[in-house]
């Protein structure tokens, strides 16, 4: 079934000369990364008129940061775009990470794309393909479209994928986002099918984040997603109630 090779046949045309390892999703986390204490942190002001949750920026490891970049504590997430526990995290914690963690000051948020497939890695060209304040709307709304994009890939065929998949790495993410019905999706977003269609083309951004992929797993032993780091430390846990609660402890209550 397409479903199957949307994880497997994928990562083999990408990403196979950077040696990409497919990960499980849901499964990330480390057996001693205990959450960081600390005394409970003041609030910060950010500038008048603004709020911390409206600065995005990009992060020098690729990433993408939300808050007041000298936030004493550091949250970062490897999700994948295709990854229905990565979903369920950003809809369970967008509302309450950003007005009660990020919004005070005290935490800041990155988000670093962690691509297991093809559709996943064309997804995350076009989140990052309109200004950087856009990137987290754009994130959450691929989130919510999970289960049409495959529904559309997999309507396509296999024959239709296969073929996407063996074309010219300039025209295969075009291919990809035809076939999942990405083109469409995003221009409805403010991202216009000019601007999608550059973004695509550009083969050695597609490289980069397969390549930041594999040294993100090298670097910190990442086996599934979504995984976290806090200030540095890997989490052993990967839900909400849990992510807050580190927050919390790290002194951000």
């Amino acid at each position: 079934m397409i479903q199957r090779n949307l994880r497997s046949l994928a990562l083999a045309a990408f990403a196979a000369p950077l040696a990409l390892a497919l990960t499980a999703c849901g499964s990330g986390g480390s057996e001693d990364g205990a959450a960081p204490s600390g005394e409970r942190l003041e609030k910060i002001t950010p500038a008048a008129g603004t709020t911390w949750s409206e600065q995005v920026a990009k992060s020098k490891d690729g990433g993408y940061v939300m808050g007041n970049p000298e936030a004493p504590i550091k949250l970062v997430e490897f999700a994948s775009l295709t990854c229905p526990h990565c979903g369920e995290f950003a809809e369970k914690s967008k509302t309450e990470l950003r007005k009660t963690f990020v919004d005070s000051g005290r935490v800041s948020f990155e988000f670093r794309n962690y691509v297991r497939d093809a559709i996943d890695l064309t997804a995350a060209q076009l989140t990052r393909c309109a200004a950087p304040e856009n990137f987290f709307a754009l994130t959450e709304q691929v989130f919510i479209n999970q289960e049409a994009m495959f529904a559309k890939a997999q309507a396509a065929g296999e024959a239709a994928y296969t073929a996407a998949m063996e074309a010219p790495e300039t025209k295969r993410g075009q291919a990809i986002a035809d076939l999942a019905g990405l083109g469409d999706f995003f221009a409805a977003r403010g991202v216009s099918k000019d601007q999608s269609a550059a973004c695509l083309a550009n083969a050695a951004d597609a490289q980069a984040l397969a390549k930041a992929t594999q040294d993100f797993t090298t670097e910190f032993g990442i086996t599934g997603t979504p995984t976290f780091l806090l200030n540095g430390r890997k989490l052993d846990v990967n839900a909400w109630p849990e992510i807050k609660a580190a927050l919390e402890t790290a002194g951000a209550r």
